[in-house]
């Protein structure tokens, strides 16, 4: 399939999707289903229009994904407003590590287990399929700033961290694969450098890089009356790309890094509205009411200079005009990367795949929130919501290819594709099925108890 006719694929798609808008919404299914089943369809297991391997494309399949999860991952920062020490943060911590592990265990056993693989693909298996995705579970995160729901917290912190603390896992299963055996000079070197240095060096450089742009960002937007004109875009293109390049050149994660940042720079927002309860983006909502649809660009260049020289409108512009270009980014990525798995699904499909997806689904995760997820952060009904939605997808595709590029004999490559492929498709099926539903029903539950 040509260039010309792969933009003819994804053009007649976009189409489809702006046209029936209003109808989609009334389905109870999420719009991943949509992309992946058009996938599907052109692919070999449909018209045939569009074949590919996926280890001739991993080379820019990873970077391409590398860029979706980047931009994922900085946006739900953003969102993210809470002080680290609320309440609604705990339940994000768990998810993130303790479950986490978990999970990694479980796929590890099973795989080993009842799929006869070896330990260090069981591994790598398990740590590809460990982080819920923060491109695909959009509709399970916060729906705002306000948002303090403790369930949509806790996913919605998941999601930015364990895209990034998942990795020291994805590299401990390549190095098992490598050496073949566990031994304690690498093990010690794996532990030392990939966990007690990168995890906490990633959320740090990231998080201090993000307060700092963003304080000077604001100051000098306020100082000089610009934020109406000012490039908000590229800022957040320029914090995404330092964050990531100075935490890989410190040895640290850059997917955390670059999570950080994106709420580093919402810690500066709070700090130019002086922590008050109210984002700084619904200022500029309230200012300029009638413009409200309009986007925050247009309302911006409505404000007189008065306005626009006090800190927190600056912040509110800088802010809103971020999260608006990262949503619209995040969705395009989305729509080429799932159209593509549903072509790969089609080549790569694994009936093990079943089994492994809904013991993860439905035993592995589940048991291990209800154990592991203290009563006093999410009670019983928020936790098996929260074990349900484990949904699995671009950021074990960029594992996915991550390990394919990095010393995978072609008869491990293969069997590692076709069972993460096949998971995350499965995942987008039943969840793409389900989470509309369910989320209207824990959503009545809620006002109900309140």
């Amino acid at each position: 399939m040509n260039f010309l006719e792969w933009m003819a694929v994804l053009g007649v798609l976009l189409l489809i999707l702006a046209l029936a808008s209003a109808f989609l919404r009334w389905l109870p299914i999420t719009t991943s289903l949509i992309y992946l089943g058009f996938g599907v369809l052109i692919g070999q297991l449909g018209i045939g229009l569009w074949e590919m391997e996926f280890l001739h494309i991993a080379g820019w399949m990873e970077h391409l994904t590398e860029v979706a999860v980047l931009v994922s991952l900085f946006v739900s920062g953003l969102k993210l407003r809470m002080p680290l020490r609320h309440p609604a943060w705990k339940s994000a911590y768990v998810l993130a590590g303790p479950v986490m592990l978990a999970c990694i265990g479980g796929v590890t056993l099973l795989c080993h287990y009842v799929f006869g693989l070896s330990w260090g693909v069981a591994v790598l298996i398990g740590a590809i399929l460990a982080p819920t995705d923060p491109v695909l579970a959009s509709l399970v995160q916060v729906n705002d700033a306000r948002d303090s729901d403790r369930l949509r917290y806790g996913l919605s912190g998941e999601a930015g961290f364990n895209d990034g603390t998942a990795f020291p896992f994805v590299v401990f299963g390549l190095m098992l694969i490598a050496q073949g055996q566990l031994e304690a000079d690498w093990v010690g070197e794996w532990a030392l450098h990939r966990l007690l240095w990168a995890v906490p060096a990633g959320l740090l450089i990231g998080f201090l890089l993000g307060k700092l742009v963003g304080r000077v960002a604001i100051y000098l937007r306020a100082r000089h009356t610009d934020t109406a004109m000012s490039p908000n875009d590229s800022l957040a293109l320029a914090l995404i790309a330092l964050a990531y390049v100075g935490a890989e050149l410190a040895g640290a994660w850059g997917f955390l890094a670059v999570f950080a940042a994106g709420l580093g720079l919402r810690h500066a927002e709070m700090a130019a509205a002086d922590d008050s309860e109210t984002p700084s983006e619904e200022l500029i909502n309230d200012a300029v009411p009638h413009l409200a649809e309009g986007g925050l660009a247009p309302r911006a260049l409505s404000l007189d200079d008065r306005q626009l020289g006090q800190p927190r409108v600056a912040a509110g512009v800088l802010i809103g005009d971020v999260l608006a270009f990262g949503g619209q980014l995040e969705r395009s990525l989305e729509v080429l990367l799932v159209t593509m798995l549903g072509v790969l699904v089609s080549v790569h499909w694994d009936w093990r795949a079943v089994p492994l997806g809904l013991a993860l689904f439905l035993l592995i995760r589940p048991l291990s929130v209800m154990l592991l997820m203290p009563r006093r952060y999410l009670d019983r009904a928020q936790s098996l919501t929260a074990g349900w939605f484990g949904i699995r997808g671009i950021g074990s595709l960029y594992y996915l290819s991550y390990a394919v590029t990095h010393g995978l004999l072609p008869d491990e490559a293969h069997t590692i594709i076709g069972l993460v492929l096949s998971v995350v498709a499965l995942s987008i099926v039943l969840h793409g099925l389900s989470t509309q539903p369910l989320l209207r029903r824990y959503e009545r539950s809620r006002a109900a108890a309140d």
